[in-house]
């Protein structure tokens, strides 16, 4: 199996072009299916030709006993893409996961700020620092445009174009997309940089503290001081900025394409869970106004 693995990871890497995140997430899947394996006695060649849905039922049942629904289907998910490669490279006859069932997930609908937190967060507490307003550019920029967190930290300078209010970025699957930056946005990083003494088109757009590439990490982590500062007690992730991005263009009209566009999302299906956010405030709102929704007192 260790082979057939080996050639599955340079598959992903090579022919799909998936991010280092992504690579490692299939391979914990793997060898944590592969030790199933090993203790059912499987995990040579010869067993794995003769894999039925059985073993993965059983395999299945096990993982339910210390695993949450998402994390079974992320996994299932990844050796259904295994499998599907053994049979299309004539490795195996019959992929063994067709017609196992995903598990049904928990109804999930993100968090988000409203409007008057991202204006908080974004205009309370800071200082004309370089380290106050790179936090700063770096919220609004994570509001303007809806990065990925690891699309922010992998910018280079020269991936802003302020003049034309445009920031190219590489998304999943080192794809390729141009976003829009707003007005106030510009102003922020343009002030940031100046700080910086104008940096050469090579060199990271965000830093940390002694110079090196500001990383994820750091930014979820001044993230929560800046949530304290401008007193939004919300457990709001870099993540949830993406949301917010996305549900406040949703609730100003914005087209569902339109906004998938700008988010990178492949499926327009996994654009339309902001809708349900959307309906969920709509409903809310009804509730508490309508005169035949409202408890009696």
């Amino acid at each position: 199996m260790q082979d057939w693995t080996e050639r599955f990871a340079r598959y992903l890497a090579d022919e799909r072009n998936l991010s280092p995140h992504t690579l490692a997430a299939y391979s914990r899947d793997l060898v944590e299916f592969k030790n199933f394996l090993e203790r059912q006695g499987r995990a040579d060649k010869e067993a794995l030709v003769r894999l039925d849905s059985f073993v993965l039922r059983r395999y299945l049942a096990e993982l339910h006993k210390r695993n949450q629904r998402t994390s079974i289907a992320r996994k299932l998910s990844s050796l259904r893409t295994f499998f599907r490669y053994l049979v299309r490279e004539g490795l195996l006859a019959t992929n063994p996961t067709e017609g196992l069932a995903t598990p049904k997930l928990n109804r999930y609908l993100p968090k988000t700020l409203s409007v008057d937190e991202a204006h908080s967060l974004l205009e309370r507490g800071y200082d004309p620092s370089q380290l106050d307003l790179r936090d700063r550019a770096i919220l609004e920029l994570f509001y303007s445009s809806g990065l990925r967190v690891s699309e922010l930290t992998g910018l280079n300078v020269g991936g802003l174009d302020l003049r034309e209010g445009l920031v190219r970025v590489l998304g999943k699957g080192r794809k390729e997309r141009i976003i829009p930056v707003g007005r106030k946005a510009r102003e922020v990083l343009a002030a940031y940089l100046e700080t910086r003494g104008l940096p050469g088109d090579e060199e990271p757009l965000f830093l940390n503290a002694r110079g090196g590439r500001l990383t994820p990490r750091s930014v979820q982590r001044n993230l929560k001081t800046r949530l304290l500062k401008a007193h939004i007690i919300k457990d709001i992730s870099p993540h949830a900025l993406r949301h917010s991005f996305a549900t406040h263009l949703l609730d100003g009209g914005a087209d569902l394409r339109a906004i998938q566009e700008l988010l990178g999302h492949v499926s327009l299906s996994t654009t339309q869970k902001y809708t349900q956010v959307s309906v969920d405030k709509l409903m809310a709102v009804y509730d508490k106004a309508h005169p035949r929704s409202r408890k009696k007192s």
